[in-house]
């Protein structure tokens, strides 16, 4: 027996794309001190901050085989590592805290380092923000972006600091630089407007 389904018009596409659709470019991370007082500026991190993402999850599958067959059922669930890329500043300023931060983990000539992780642990948040001062704006009024989801990095430690390549071919380019976070859990702490 044949079977349709209706046509959907650019109408019905405009109706289902609240907002006009999040946009990756607004966002904003913020660490608010690091650990074993190392100097920091949590204000310009926010604006030096170039790239970040929102946290990715896998639940495993654990397969259990039955007669020649194999039933999966869920596993546990991980959260993946998180990177953020830093514009590099003339003072270093971002490069030496997380180099320092490293350095309190793992000293590089001894290997001695904190090895309570209240000592070395710290959260962090990512805003995703809206284009208008709320939800759906229909104007452009307002002096503040909403807050279209807001997650916290709960118990983050950097793992990896990333290079900074350096070369005579690379005129008109400001250095960046990545540093991956392991992450001991997530939460969801306020989206959209009066909700955050």
């Amino acid at each position: 027996m044949a079977s349709t389904r209706p046509n959907q018009t650019i109408s019905n596409f405009k109706t289902a794309m609240s907002g006009g659709g999040a946009r990756p470019n607004l966002f904003e991370v913020e660490i608010a001190t690091l650990p074993g007082g190392i100097s920091w500026d949590a204000a310009d991190f926010k604006f030096l901050c170039k790239a970040a993402q929102l946290p990715g999850q896998t639940i495993g599958a654990i397969e259990v085989p039955f007669r020649g067959r194999t039933f999966k059922v869920a596993g546990d669930r991980s959260i993946d590592p998180w990177a953020v890329t830093i514009i590099n500043d003339e003072d270093f300023k971002y490069r030496n805290a997380f180099e320092s931060w490293t350095e309190l983990i793992a000293k590089l000539d001894t290997n001695i380092g904190a090895t309570s992780p209240d000592a070395y642990m710290k959260s962090a948040k990512v805003y995703q923000l809206g284009r208008g001062s709320r939800t759906s704006s229909t104007d452009n009024t307002g002096s503040e972006n909403v807050v279209l989801k807001e997650y916290e990095f709960i118990d983050i430690f950097p793992t990896s600091v990333s290079p900074i390549d350096l070369s005579y071919d690379s005129s008109g380019a400001i250095e960046e630089f990545t540093v991956e976070f392991q992450v001991q859990n997530i939460k969801v702490t306020g989206a959209g407007g009066a909700n955050a």
